[in-house]
């Protein structure tokens, strides 16, 4: 298994801090993510129905009706590789572990290149093409402009790009989920989340958009009713809740820009990275930091072979504070010759 954040119960108990006393940062999911009202009973008692409003109401919010409802877009994560006979796929790295892996479990020939540059990946005549967007650890963001012409390339030369977009919902004018699949994009297959923008990482709710062969391929691989009742209840009410994403797009960002500013004093050549969901550090020696903040209840997420750190943001004025006091102490730390 790899490694991912949120691991909060394992660093407690391997420390003498009790578990509600630790601020969890290690995940880059919304801290203060779509208020789940009460739920009515029957979503517990009858299976699941596809015409209960959850994918009209995912097309109307990504603009695409060329859809599948997953149970999480870790799902599709890994068994889309298991869809395409082996060839070589080039990933932008440092990139979420799990792409990678699934790809190479499945046969594929891995190629990893820098994150960001996009233009290196198409030059190097790989018929496939991951990436994230906003990339997970670094925080880079392509353009859609940038990203459709990706696609319209390898689309050319017979080739394909997949698109983790599990971050974009608080940049939604740079996504390119509704022309996954399309005439002009058959190529194009792009993942969403509702785990990360929403905060319902719990729920396991995601999307694949792409063309129909694809999405009826892997239905059948996913089996019936792969998304509970409950979750789709939840998923279906918090992506037509315009007022709220509109609210919550505005205090990511705020958010997002605080954390960046109290992150600059301990940076060093690079400033911090942004996107609204998290901030992400490059430092030659991560782990003294990580470990600093580690034995003072503040969980962050370390990428060791990056050399990055990564920053969710606090959910509350005590958890701000806390952060704050720790780096601070890290900081004169730091000073003291």
């Amino acid at each position: 298994m790899l490694e991912h954040g949120g691991r909060l119960r394992d660093a407690a108990r391997n420390s003498r801090i009790p578990l509600g006393e630790w601020v969890d940062l290690s995940t880059g999911i919304n801290p203060r993510g779509w208020p789940v009202p009460p739920l009515p009973p029957e979503v517990w008692q009858r299976l699941p129905e596809s015409d209960d409003g959850l994918e009209a109401a995912a097309a109307a919010y990504y603009g695409n009706q060329r859809l599948l409802a997953l149970p999480g877009s870790q799902a599709a994560l890994q068994t889309l590789p298991q869809l395409f006979p082996p060839a070589a796929i080039a990933c932008l790295s440092p990139i979420y572990a799990e792409h990678p892996a699934a790809w190479q479990g499945a046969g594929h020939k891995l190629r990893q290149l820098p994150a960001g540059n996009l233009q290196r990946a198409l030059a190097a005549a790989t018929p496939r093409i991951l990436l994230c967007n906003p990339n997970n650890p670094t925080a880079h963001l392509l353009s859609r402009e940038a990203v459709l012409e990706a696609a319209a390339q390898l689309g050319r030369r017979g080739g394909w790009l997949f698109v983790d977009e599990a971050f974009i919902d608080a940049t939604p004018e740079h996504s390119v989920a509704d022309q996954a699949g399309s005439e002009a994009y058959p190529n194009l297959v792009v993942l969403r989340s509702l785990g990360k923008f929403f905060g319902l990482a719990g729920a396991r709710v995601g999307f694949l958009f792409g063309q129909e062969g694809l999405l009826q391929a892997l239905a059948a691989k996913l089996g019936p009713w792969p998304v509970s009742h409950p979750a789709r209840w939840v998923a279906t009410r918090a992506l037509e809740d315009r007022d709220w994403q509109a609210r919550a797009r505005q205090e990511l960002a705020a958010a997002s820009t605080r954390l960046a500013t109290l992150l600059a004093p301990v940076a060093q050549e690079t400033p911090p990275a942004v996107c609204p969901l998290f901030v992400t550090l490059a430092l030659a020696n991560p782990k003294p930091l990580f470990n600093f903040l580690k034995e003072r209840g503040i969980l962050v997420r370390l990428f060791a072979e990056a050399r990055l750190l990564r920053f969710g943001l606090p959910g509350s004025p005590a958890q701000w504070e806390k952060l704050e006091a720790a780096l601070a102490a890290w900081s004169k730390r730091c000073d003291t010759p």
